[in-house]
């Protein structure tokens, strides 16, 4: 169907009333069949200027295209204001079986790797709205951008297989990867426990056919004290049955799969990235709390399966989609000391769109756009992680200890040891609320460092800055009393106690703060294998080792690099009742106290090792 022949009763041209969008936008919405026959509600704002060809940039996202209606219009256009004075043609697409689109939603649909002439996925969809766009009488040069945040950015990479050959350019911005696998359900094998309630209390399978409107009263927790909320739900299962809204099969799903099995490993968008046709520019924030693993994942997928494609990644140093709107100069207690998203918006976003959808010459491409905190400054690597790198090991060792010097005694009493108890797990940040803290990922650690359940290990004051970039591998040796555990490992930035520790957000020196550097949870029992647990044998030591996710940091002259080793991080993970079952069907009952110990001897030594850049290699480029 051509764009003309719908046109007549939803468009509308607003004149110049208020000088902004209507002045300058038509707006048209639309039905576009799929090749299964579905149809998938569609809203087109087009320049009402059509004395030129323009490109169209698209996002399609589960949450909705608002405002429905042809006569109301949205604040902004795009990615961020510029773009509508740029002029494209915007489209913004609710997708398969959320809110006015029909068909059934999935939550991260499989991507097909053999599909036929009638079988549906993300990339198809996109494919087919692409085509139908094409077709249209809309004053379009042939090209189409793509991009989109967070669920956003999985529909994003999504459509790179068997891409459309009109799209030219797709940004995937934060990410959904791999639920298991370090994005917003699993980490290492241990349930994100508040970020998942939260959000699955307002995100629910829809009753009856297409509609505008898809939401319920707001869930009453009855209580802001999240710590004490989670507490009392006893077991996931139990606990959310009288407590979660009923019907939810998506928070149900996540309970019936613990282990990376046949419900994941098809939901992965990883293994689907060859062959990518489209420029890619992948987006994500140090700080992200929900998906800080999916854009290095997708980077690093596309670099090693599709190595002719036009690749590039930017991280900085934000919470989820913090680079969309506002300065970025701050986060939590940090100051940046420069408005990174502007930065990110005008120096990296919208070139990159204009080049490939316009062939505006680029001032600058670089492979990697790296922000690194605690120097302040943006990087531009030739590749991520840079190739330049030293592998440097900092071992745990006696009296809380932090060394380069490996451990050389061989003694099996040389190891330390606290009390793990479920019903008193240690908390992630001082006062947990209900839903998970966005900047949780800045958090000064003091309040943990205090704890007897909280082993800590540092260095002394360092006598150069060390710029740390890459993955953190962290090897551990351990035991436990009972057959299950986990294991977060944090690695922390210790600022001066004195005036040389750096200005915080309120313009005050932070001083001593124990700046959150990273930190990940391991669920002991996934120590072999993700699809495959295994029990501990009580007090048997055994082998521990995963990475912590990219970095890029300095630690700056003076200031010390700790590590700190416990057994709980709630309630942003469940909790392990530390005896090997499946967790979510744990009563309350079935919590159990257990000692865990950390070894540190020639022959069991724990460890974390890093990649620094070289003093050489650590001039920064200009903000």
């Amino acid at each position: 169907m051509l764009l003309v022949a719908a046109l007549s009763a939803v468009t509308v041209v607003a004149g110049g009333q208020d000088g902004g969008l209507k002045s300058r936008y038509t707006k048209h919405e639309f039905e576009i069949p799929m090749r299964d026959g579905v149809t998938l509600f569609t809203i087109v704002y087009a320049p009402i200027d059509t004395s030129k060809a323009v490109p169209i940039l698209m996002t399609r996202s589960p949450y909705g295209s608002q405002p429905y209606g042809p006569d109301v219009f949205r604040n902004t256009l795009g990615p961020s204001a510029a773009y509508e004075k740029d002029g494209y043609i915007f489209v913004y697409q609710d997708v398969r079986g959320r809110f006015r689109s029909g068909g059934t939603f999935v939550e991260m649909r499989p991507t097909l790797t053999a599909p036929g002439p009638t079988d549906v996925d993300e990339s198809s969809d996109t494919y087919d709205t692409i085509a139908w766009l094409l077709k249209s009488d809309l004053r379009h040069n042939g090209r189409v951008g793509l991009w989109g945040v967070s669920y956003g950015g999985f529909y994003a990479a999504a459509a790179l297989p068997r891409a459309h050959p009109a799209l030219k350019a797709v940004s995937p911005q934060a990410p959904i990867a791999d639920l298991f696998l370090g994005d917003d359900s699993y980490h290492n094998g241990a349930f994100m426990l508040a970020a998942n309630f939260s959000f699955y209390t307002g995100f629910f399978p829809r009753p009856g056919g297409p509609s505008a409107k898809e939401d319920s009263p707001r869930y009453s927790y009855g209580t802001q004290d999240g710590y004490a909320f989670y507490l009392g739900l006893g077991g996931l299962k139990e606990g959310s049955a009288a407590r979660f809204p009923p019907g939810n099969t998506y928070w149900e799903d996540n309970l019936a799969h613990p282990t990376y099995d046949g419900f994941w490993k098809p939901r992965a968008i990883a293994p689907h990235l060859r062959d990518v046709a489209p420029a890619v520019l992948t987006v994500g924030g140090w700080f992200d709390a929900e998906d800080l693993a999916g854009p290095l994942r997708i980077y690093r997928a596309i670099e090693g399966q599709s190595p002719a494609t036009s690749n590039r990644i930017v991280m900085g140093p934000w919470a989820h989609g913090g680079w969309s709107r506002g300065d970025g100069d701050k986060l939590g207690a940090l100051a940046f000391g420069a408005k990174t998203g502007p930065d990110f918006r005008e120096r990296f976003e919208r070139p990159f769109f204009e080049h490939h959808l316009r062939d505006a010459a680029l001032a600058e491409e670089p492979e990697a756009a790296i922000f690194v905190t605690g120097e302040n400054a943006w990087r531009t690597p030739a590749t991520w992680p840079p190739a330049q790198t030293t592998a440097r090991t900092f071992f745990l060792r006696e009296g809380g200890a932090l060394a380069e010097a490996a451990p050389t005694a061989s003694d099996d009493r040389a190891a330390d040891e606290y009390v793990s108890d479920p019903d008193r797990p240690v908390p992630y940040v001082p006062s947990p609320g209900t839903g998970m803290r966005r900047d949780y990922m800045t958090e000064d650690q003091r309040f943990a460092a205090t704890r007897p359940d909280v082993l800590v290990y540092q260095t002394p004051p360092l006598t150069d800055d060390v710029t740390v970039v890459g993955p953190i591998h962290v090897a551990l040796h351990v035991s436990t009393t009972g057959t299950d555990a986990d294991w977060v490992v944090k690695v922390i930035d210790v600022y001066p106690d004195d005036g040389t520790a750096p200005v915080g957000a309120s313009g005050a020196k932070l001083a001593g703060y124990q700046q959150l550097v990273r930190g990940e949870p391991f669920r002991g029992k996934f120590r072999d294998s993700f699809e495959r647990p295994v029990p501990f044998v009580a007090g048997k030591p055994a082998a521990i080792a995963f990475d912590l996710p990219d970095v890029a940091h300095t630690f700056r002259k003076g200031h010390r690099l700790m590590v700190h080793v416990q057994s709980s991080w709630f309630p942003l993970i469940d909790r392990n009742p530390q005896v090997f079952m499946d967790i979510p069907s744990a009563k309350a009952g079935d919590f159990r106290k257990a000692t865990q110990r950390v070894w540190r001897s020639a022959d069991r030594p724990s460890s974390i090792r890093v990649l620094a850049l070289p003093a050489a290699a650590k001039a920064p480029t200009a903000p």
